[in-house]
């Protein structure tokens, strides 16, 4: 039998006076045996990372309280610790691993500091062991170059890399208990394989056990024993990972495995009957950033972000463009966008070179091509209302207030939100009414393109399926054409016409998701496809449906 390394035990977090229900988490219960990994699913808002804090006691007492319940670690009651025996549990018996690393780590300390002042604040004064401990760790987490890394600052590493830098910092003292609260929710997928692949051998060779939050059923599918599914703070499944992802029993499970994307084919999706005309040509696009140099006076070269780019699209399509963070995506977008400026190559919209518009030209330019980022809640200005997010760029571009304030009431009907919303601020709606906001920003300015960059990656698998419903909905009744930006080929494959593999700068293969998905010819391709988490139990399910069928 596998030892109870943490017991939850009917735990119950009240919630402020006012809030939308009386318990962030009610009566919930779970176990995490030691060398096992439990899963817990759900929507945000579920109670998820309430409880996950709660376990590590970060919750604010203020705000979040423990009206009742047990949680033990080992044994021993978490919740009757006082602050100091709390600071020593931290980091030695239990660690955590937060869903954002750049938010996790401390941006004036280099990320060698901040592994070894987990090691100095419990009691390793030498600082010879501490040097060679992180270093040990920087090349266990398979981080590159420790001697060097270990000098970099969390804004000078990729998401990826800053993500073993945390999960070095939550192992530094080998942990009976990792707690992992949506970790590989916003990388790519061969940096998500990575992590989690990391994860599990950590476990093997430590022997620790695993509470992973997640909302991803294909991560589930691949690295849980147990799953426990959590709606509006209760526990309304709990079973083995073979038991619920095959037999699940509650409606919400079943409702949020059916919005998993998968794979589709290119047949089943939109497509135009012919060819359509170019609206947007990119031809042989460069662009490349000055590198950093070392020291004050260190000589500096050159990055490439982009080399040789060429891709169109077309009137009414939509594009996607495939990659791995750093392999170009997001400077594209921008350069579409004219956020930034190309060193070569040419940019033709609807036949216009644009790549070289200044002033009055490329403001007339601007309401014909606008973007949907990936985080809907850093991209609304806190400090104003949703009425004038949405009407302020079109009256900066010249609309007539009174004509941008009924665009807005069309648009916010067409995102399925209610004429209330104008007077509230960002902070009172959901990630995913958030991200219709910012849909409804672009399409005020009615234009003729989108760049919709990661802007579902965020996002819950069931809010996640409503806004691309929504996004394919807005294509077919407005006609626009959109470069749907994403690492995710499944949700690629729910919406694009074509998709663009980028890799490294370039564009390695072009073509329809059937072609690419049955015989992708460039390795890279074939190595994104082989990262795609929860493969074998996609598979298992259609062959399921096929057999019903």
């Amino acid at each position: 039998m596998s030892i109870k390394l943490l017991e939850i035990q009917d735990l119950s977090i009240a919630l402020p006076e006012g809030g939308d229900r009386p318990f962030a988490v009610r009566n919930v219960s779970l176990e995490v045996p030691a060398g096992q990994t439990v899963c817990v699913v759900g929507e945000s808002g579920s109670g998820k990372s309430v409880m996950a804090n709660a376990v590590m006691r970060l919750l604010p007492p203020r705000v979040l309280r423990v009206v009742g319940g047990r949680i033990s670690l080992a044994g021993e009651d978490l919740l009757g610790l006082d602050a100091a025996a709390l600071r020593r549990l931290r980091g030695s018996r239990m660690g955590m691993v937060f869903q954002e690393p750049m938010t996790a780590l401390n941006p004036v300390m280099t990320v060698g500091e901040q592994i070894e002042e987990v090691l100095l604040v419990h009691g390793v004064n030498d600082a010879r062991r501490r040097e060679q401990r992180v270093l040990a760790l920087m090349q266990e987490m398979n981080l590159p170059d420790p001697q060097s890394l270990r000098h970099r600052y969390p804004f000078q590493l990729s998401g990826g890399q800053r993500q073993r830098v945390v999960i070095a910092i939550a192992m530094a003292l080998e942990p009976q208990l990792l707690i992992a609260d949506e970790p590989t929710t916003a990388l790519d997928v061969t940096t998500q394989a990575q992590i989690l692949a990391l994860i599990q051998r950590l476990q093997q060779r430590h022997g620790i056990g695993v509470l992973f939050i997640t909302h991803d059923f294909g991560v589930v599918a691949d690295i849980a024993d147990q799953v426990v599914v959590m709606q509006q703070g209760q526990v309304v499944e709990s079973g083995s990972a073979q038991q619920v992802l095959r037999s699940p029993q509650h409606p919400y499970t079943r409702r949020l495995i059916d919005a998993v994307p998968r794979l589709r084919a290119a047949t089943e999706a939109q497509a135009p009957a012919a060819a359509p005309a170019p609206l947007l040509q990119i031809d042989k696009v460069s662009k490349s950033y000055r590198a950093r140099g070392r020291g004050l006076f260190g000589s500096r070269g050159r990055t490439l972000a982009l080399d040789g780019v060429s891709l169109s699209i077309g009137e009414g399509e939509t594009v996607g463009l495939i990659g791995e963070s750093g392999s170009g995506k997001t400077t594209l977008g921008q350069c579409v966008m004219r956020l930034l400026d190309v060193d070569s190559g040419r940019l033709l919209f609807r036949g216009q070179p644009v790549q070289d518009l200044k002033g009055r030209a490329l403001k007339a330019l601007r309401p014909q091509i606008q973007m949907i980022f990936q985080d809907p809640f850093a991209s609304l200005n806190p400090r104003h209302k949703v009425g004038r997010i949405v009407t302020e760029n079109a009256i900066l571009c010249g609309v007539p207030e009174a004509e941008a304030r009924r665009r807005m009431h069309e648009v916010l009907l067409v995102v399925g939100l209610d004429a209330g919303v104008v007077e509230r601020y960002p902070h009172e709606f959901s990630g995913g009414q958030r991200q219709r906001i910012g849909i409804a920003r672009a399409l005020v300015m009615q234009p003729r393109l989108i760049v919709a960059d990661e802007a579902v990656s965020a996002l819950d698998v069931s809010v996640q399926q409503q806004v691309l419903a929504l996004l394919r909905e807005v294509r077919a009744r407005l006609g626009l054409s959109m470069l749907f930006i994403t690492h995710d080929l499944r949700v690629a494959s729910q919406i694009c016409d074509r998709i663009a593999v980028m890799h490294k700068g370039g564009i390695v293969e072009t073509g329809n998701v059937q072609a690419i998905a049955r015989a992708p010819a460039h390795p890279y391709t074939r190595s994104l496809f082989a990262a795609m988490p929860g493969q074998a139990w996609e598979r298992d399910i259609q062959d399921t449906e096929r057999a019903v069928a």
